[in-house]
């Protein structure tokens, strides 16, 4: 019920809460920065100036409403009356009318799916809740590990392949009895999104992040890029491990990792990250990967399916799909780390910037 106070007033006052978010820049050739939530996280919109045709309300009015509808509207599984939530409460075999951006999003997610063999799904869900990472936990009383009959019986309940999804119309079907969560694609969308607002008002300058998914476009007012760093999968407060080097161009960038949720019993270290083959945490040491794409949805998807399959496994596939993609492993026997990236990713590198450890390979 939380999730659903925190949503609870009109968009209209949406509107009037946003309007006085703008930070304003202290002196010439600074930024705007909005801050807001969304998703059950936050957001951050950075630009350069405001649209002729916009007010700074009427800008951060238009962001707030277009986040509104992705998340409250259509993709919540918190929100009961969501078009997800909807749709995980019909009957097996029957389509159900959605619209046309939770169609563009699903289709985009099975591609993903497809592309990596299913160790993207958005139907692990049920593997994610009995594991205690998602928003169903555990009854009282209960171990937080689950017995062998129990994750066989919840992998049952699990696989993208029982969806059908149709864009002309939109509309979406199960033929098994399956839960629909896009947690792990609906933020990127979500910065596509505000991306396409922004695109389309005239702004061709702004640095977006919802909960870690990124879009850039353009420069800052002095003529420097935007400077989107990857961050050192350690405990405590953030270290920069990299940087990612933009000249202007509009990209995408999404990160995936395992180092700030998880959980330790008896000694064993149990990852967010669920295999859906496997049903359990994965147990490799790849720490977190970087994915940049031209869309954030893509992104997205594709660096939770990267943190699942693994470094060997997802190098191969980044590798042959001409991905630019950044892994970082923990070291065996000591606390640190080594990195992997891809010859597309080594692009976006610095020469100067190289870390020990660091590794480019063709």
């Amino acid at each position: 019920m939380k999730y659903l106070r925190r949503y609870s007033f009109t968009l209209a006052f949406l509107a009037l809460f946003l309007s006085w978010m703008w930070l304003r820049p202290e002196g010439p050739g600074q930024v705007y920065q909005l801050d807001g939530q969304t998703m059950g996280t936050w957001y951050r919109v950075l630009v350069t100036e405001f649209p002729e045709t916009l007010s700074d309300n009427e800008l951060a009015q238009g962001i707030g409403e277009h986040l509104f509808r992705i998340d409250r509207e259509l993709m919540s599984t918190y929100a009961p009356d969501s078009e997800l939530s909807r749709f995980n409460r019909a009957p097996v075999g029957q389509w159900v009318d959605i619209s046309a951006e939770l169609a563009d999003v699903m289709m985009q997610a099975q591609a993903i799916s497809e592309l990596t063999d299913g160790y993207f799904d958005v139907t692990v869900g049920p593997l994610v809740d009995r594991w205690g990472f998602g928003p169903v936990q555990e009854m009282p009383g209960s171990s937080r590990i689950p017995t062998d009959a129990e994750v066989q019986q919840l992998r049952g309940q699990v696989g993208f392949h029982h969806l059908d999804v149709s864009s002309q119309p939109p509309r979406l079907r199960k033929r098994h009895d399956v839960r629909v969560d896009l947690s792990a694609i609906a933020k990127g969308y979500g910065a596509d999104v505000v991306a396409d607002y922004l695109d389309s008002v005239g702004l061709d300058s702004y640095f977006i992040e919802i909960g870690g998914e990124l879009r850039l476009r353009g420069r800052k007012p002095d003529g420097s890029s935007w400077v989107p760093a990857i961050e050192r999968p350690s405990q405590g407060a953030p270290v920069v491990h990299d940087i990612i080097v933009v000249d202007g161009q509009s990209i995408a960038v999404a990160g995936s990792g395992d180092y700030r949720n998880y959980f330790e019993q008896d000694g064993v270290r149990f990852s967010h990250e669920i295999d859906p083959f496997t049903g359990r945490p994965v147990t490799h040491d790849l720490a977190a990967v970087y994915v940049i794409t031209e869309t954030a949805a893509e992104a997205d998807a594709l660096a939770t399916a990267f943190m699942v399959m693994g470094v060997d496994r997802a190098y191969q596939l980044s590798q042959r799909l001409d991905l630019a993609a950044y892994f970082i492993t923990k070291r065996s026997g000591d606390d640190g780390f080594d990195s992997r990236y891809t010859s597309q990713f080594a692009n976006f590198l610095s020469d100067d910037d190289d870390l020990p450890g660091s590794t480019l390979e063709n």
